[in-house]
């Protein structure tokens, strides 16, 4: 890249927890690592990234733990920074509608493609759904606007862009999220019976595996549950079912769950690798997904992957899997014939010639590969 040149990232967290914070954490790392000058901005960074010598963080306050309460300051303090720095040839990239800046806007979501349904009969909670995702639509717009180059994370998102702003195609660019190939590898039979043990899991039992938000319904538990009450009421279904994932309504899934000793909510975890390599099948009816890096984990893992038609990660399936995808992420009984037929198949597994190819697929792309690509976008800009 030559010699040392600063770069303002600027976007809500830089962790390796959740899939734009993950690959916002490895731009930021990979940097770094060359050397570069780097500034954060943003609300919360990892510890241990923040140790390298390159490193400027300008942390941005979390009001009341709330993201879009600090909107304002964000925007505000990544366009500070990339106005001191533009003097030195400051390259600049941006989250979404996080900030009004030129350059690189990386696009992890697109808020005008989907409007999550608040189910709450408070009229505050409405009004304030409401206001964030209006603000979060104009800020949006805003950003878009000004930006020379944009990157979507999937071709879903592309076409999101391209079509709801207008966006000249030639500026809108797919980049596809990295992995972490030594974390996410197959397993052999006897290291899945050892993940099921030290979990405290049946080894001699098959799991399917949700992982997801449960503080709304995009990530389509809702349509999970239904399917799978029909399923335990067969006295032949014998698979259980893991959840991880925290949110507004877990508690009450939880109450739900009490009476069903074949759903265990796991609440937050940070053992995904462990939870993974633990698991049958992932199952993933989400409403709305720009990519899904959940989903490409487990594909990696070797795990088989239910998962909405819709999401960004679903174009990475090979044909040989198209039946993996969910057509209707509404439809709680496709998703229950869904699961039935993978059940009946999976001892034989004919699908493993096909997935273990996707796993080296996506394996083989690093998050550095991902990140340089980015990088030579930016200065190419």
């Amino acid at each position: 890249m030559g010699e040392s040149t600063a770069w303002v990232l600027v976007a809500a967290d830089f962790v390796k927890t959740g899939g734009m914070d993950r690959a916002n954490y490895a731009l930021a790392e990979y940097l770094a690592r060359l050397g570069q000058d780097v500034h954060l901005v943003g609300h919360a960074a990892a510890p241990g990234l923040l140790k390298a010598q390159q490193l400027h963080w300008h942390h941005v306050p979390r009001p009341l733990g709330r993201d879009a309460l600090g909107w304002g300051a964000l925007d505000r303090a990544g366009r500070h920074w990339a106005l001191q720095l533009r003097a030195d040839g400051g390259r600049v990239v941006v989250n979404g509608g996080n900030c009004r800046w030129g350059g690189v806007n990386w696009v992890h979501y697109v808020h005008a493609a989907y409007r999550s349904p608040l189910r709450s009969a408070n009229p505050l909670a409405h009004a304030w759904h409401g206001w964030k995702h209006q603000r979060a639509r104009r800020d949006e717009a805003a950003a878009l606007a000004q930006a020379r180059w944009v990157v979507a994370n999937s071709e879903r998102t592309r076409r999101d862009l391209i079509q709801l702003f207008d966006l000249p195609p030639a500026r809108v660019r797919t980049i596809y999220y990295g992995c972490d190939p030594e974390r996410f590898r197959p397993v052999s039979a006897m290291e899945r019976a050892a993940a099921r043990r030290a979990l405290g899991w049946d080894p001699g039992r098959r799991t399917a595996l949700f992982i997801g938000a449960l503080g709304d319904r995009r990530k389509g538990f809702d349509t999970l549950w239904a399917a799978w009450q029909r399923l335990c009421a067969d006295a032949a279904w014998d698979v259980d079912l893991a959840v991880a994932g925290r949110g507004a309504e877990l508690g009450a899934w939880r109450r739900r769950a009490a009476a069903n000793t074949r759903c265990a909510l796991l609440g937050f975890r940070t053992d995904v690798p462990a939870l993974l390599a633990a698991s049958d099948v992932l199952v993933a009816p989400t409403r709305y997904e720009a990519y899904g890096l959940g989903v490409q984990e487990a594909l990696a893992a070797g795990l088989p992957a239910l998962v909405s038609a819709t999401a960004g990660v679903a174009e990475r399936l090979p044909p040989a899997l198209d039946g993996w995808r969910l057509q209707d992420p509404e439809s709680d009984v496709e998703l229950e014939q869904r699961l039935r037929a993978w059940r009946q198949q999976a001892d034989a597994a004919p699908w493993q010639p096909a997935l273990e190819a996707l796993s080296q697929q996506l394996r083989a792309r690093t998050w550095d590969m991902m990140a340089a690509e980015i990088v030579a976008l930016r200065e190419a800009v």
